[in-house]
């Protein structure tokens, strides 16, 4: 099954995880309240997410003269991906990572830390830039902005749900009504939330192995990328980011420390499969 089909039908599945959690909750009315609630909040994300992110990272904007080589390498990988030039910004971290995000080509940014700056050679930043730009290109960042939004609503709904069973769950059903509504009401609270993380976790990581493929097409070859990612993975475990959960994703390695709770839901895909799956493209390409 291709990646873009199975994003597809992982965020069918996300959708539908509200659907049901909103019917136990209020029937039909409560679905259609649970669809209204996610369409809101991806509103929200498709709006906002990158203005929110860039301020929470303290993202300084770069004009050209401050980064000329950046530009420069931006400007030919934009030329080959038939992209417009998105704007570039630091982030102050020794942390070495990059990430891209924007809700289309037109208003794209990608950010690059200090620390990336000053571990990788010029043609391993450009493969990391080409993976960012494969992000943009692939629209990737809307995709992962639902994914996220909609897993965040699955998991504010069950904090709903648990609340509602503290003070004795349906309180307008009768007794028997109630007691058969509380066990649904239990299980999807547990288990809608571990489903919402790993479906998230499922777009993000097919996202990832995308971009990986497509940032060497556009290169014209995944040794750069691949260099980067031995330096990158290396370099974030030896320094971790302070960085939120909520944003991980959004990076080209995981950015949080190896041994956070929150990489049991890692939404990145482990370095050596990237890496071997980048070494067989070389070998087809």
């Amino acid at each position: 099954m291709g990646l873009r089909v199975r994003t597809v039908l992982l965020l069918g599945l996300l959708t539908g995880v509200i659907v049901l959690m909103g019917q136990l909750f209020g029937g039909r009315g409560g679905a259609t309240f649970a669809l209204g609630f996610a369409a809101l909040m991806n509103l929200a994300a498709y709006w906002f997410s990158d203005k929110f992110v860039l301020r929470m990272y303290r993202a300084k904007l770069l004009t050209e003269p401050e980064a000329p080589e950046l530009f420069r390498v931006v400007h030919g990988l934009v030329q080959r991906a038939g992209l417009p030039m998105p704007k570039l910004y630091l982030i102050e971290t020794n942390s070495p990572n990059a990430f891209a995000t924007g809700r289309n080509p037109e208003h794209a940014a990608v950010a690059v830390t200090r620390g990336l700056m000053g571990l990788l050679n010029s043609r391993e930043i450009e493969g990391v830039l080409a993976h960012e730009l494969s992000h943009v290109k692939n629209r990737d960042i809307l995709i992962s902005s639902i994914a996220a939004t909609l897993a965040g609503a699955i998991m504010y709904m069950a904090d709903m749900f648990r609340f509602a069973m503290f003070f004795g769950g349906f309180g307008g059903r009768d007794q028997e009504d109630s007691r058969g509504g509380i066990l649904p009401m239990l299980a999807m609270a547990i288990l809608a939330p571990i489903a919402a993380l790993l479906i998230q976790m499922a777009v993000s990581r097919s996202r990832e192995y995308l971009a990986d493929a497509t940032g060497a097409r556009i290169v014209g070859s995944p040794d750069g990328l691949i260099d980067a990612l031995k330096k990158l993975a290396e370099g974030t475990t030896r320094l971790p980011m302070e960085a939120s959960a909520a944003t991980a994703h959004l990076f080209i390695v995981n950015p949080l420390k190896a041994a956070s709770l929150a990489n049991l839901f890692s939404t990145h895909p482990p370095m050596e499969e990237r890496i071997k799956r980048l070494r067989q493209y070389r070998a087809y390409a």
